[in-house]
């Protein structure tokens, strides 16, 4: 008696950081350096305040994406270490403020920075942290490297107040979601990754590829962002739970689950974006019915699709280390559950 032996096909690995992390490990080195050396202050309490949030524990996805971007475009110099730095900065302003705006009480698995330090200190060192960012600008020289950081924290600043205006309208549609997250998440992401390749004096045609890899993966971040806040299977994400739900946040799994409800559920969401339902409990029926009608995996696959454009976008790069890293990069972040 005999038989073929076939090998069994092995499981695709997990896509990990791990690549991206060992890409930029030297650059980085550096970006770290300007942060601690520009976030000091003779004030105490700004440099208290501001590494109670940078110290916190995050990945640091956008200045890493910024030095992963200069290693695509084979730039050799230093100047993208400031810039990165500065990308830091305005992303830092930007979630200190959000944490006073939404009254967040955890970020990054630990006290808000306004739980620690209160309001108006928190306010008021996201914009030192601002000035900082467009100091590293100006000391870089290029104007069109701060047009584009200048448009994009104008941006966000709008895709921020459109948020908040949309908050508790249970008619927000899916279009405008995505317009305001293409604003306030994706438009830092496209100007990390675009700008390496000014420095590297790039041509058009790759400087904006370079923007579409960073603006999609963007959008695809943000949207497994909303997903994992629903998503009964996720591990802790750094954030209270529920957070979006308590909020009123009309974010694409409660648009897709009312889109998708009976008259019963519809009710149900509009009281509760409405803000009448906010107890744990109605909090636990919210991922019932969202689990109900699949919106979590819903959300999930848009953002593949916004997964697959950013990696596109960067095809037309030479294939290597860099190219391969900020591919693996953007499919782990589309498939991470915090």
């Amino acid at each position: 008696m005999s038989a073929d032996v076939v090998a069994l096909r092995s499981r695709r690995p997990q896509p990990s950081l791990a690549p991206m992390l060992a890409l930029t490990a030297a650059g980085m080195n550096s970006v770290n350096a300007v942060i601690l050396d520009r976030m000091q202050s003779e004030i105490p309490l700004i440099p208290a305040l501001a590494g109670h949030l940078i110290s916190g524990g995050g990945k640091r996805m956008r200045p890493m994406l910024m030095v992963a971007a200069a290693q695509l475009c084979g730039y050799q110099g230093t100047r993208h270490h400031k810039l990165a730095a500065a990308v830091e900065f305005l992303h830092t302003a930007t979630l200190l403020h959000d944490d006073v705006v939404d009254g967040s009480d955890m970020r990054r698995g630990k006290a808000a920075a306004n739980i620690v330090f209160g309001n108006p200190a928190t306010v008021l060192v996201g914009d030192f942290l601002f000035t900082r960012a467009f100091e590293l600008m100006v000391e870089d020289g290029s104007l069109k490297v701060l047009k584009i950081f200048s448009k994009a924290s104008s941006i966000i600043a709008e895709g921020e107040v459109d948020q908040l205006t949309a908050q508790r309208r249970i008619e927000t549609s899916e279009e405008h979601y995505l317009q305001i997250i293409g604003s306030k998440t994706a438009a830092l992401f496209a100007a990390a990754t675009r700008i390496p390749a000014i420095v590297a004096e790039k041509s058009d045609a790759e400087e904006l590829a370079l923007d579409a890899y960073g603006r999609n993966l963007g959008i695809a971040f943000q949207l497994v962002d909303d997903a994992i806040d629903y998503d009964s299977e996720s591990s802790e994400s750094g954030k209270d739970k529920g957070d979006d739900f308590r909020e009123g946040k009309m974010t694409l799994p409660v648009i897709l689950a009312y889109a998708r409800g009976n008259a019963e559920e519809r009710k149900f969401w509009e009281e509760a974006i409405a803000g009448f339902r906010t107890e744990d409990e109605d909090l636990a029926h919210a991922v019932t019915l969202i689990n109900r009608h699949g919106c979590v995996e819903a959300t999930r696959e848009r953002a593949r699709l916004y997964a697959q454009r950013a990696i596109d976008a960067i095809a037309g790069f030479p294939a290597g280390e860099a190219r391969a890293a900020m591919g693996e990069a953007v499919e782990f972040a589309v498939a991470r559950r915090y």
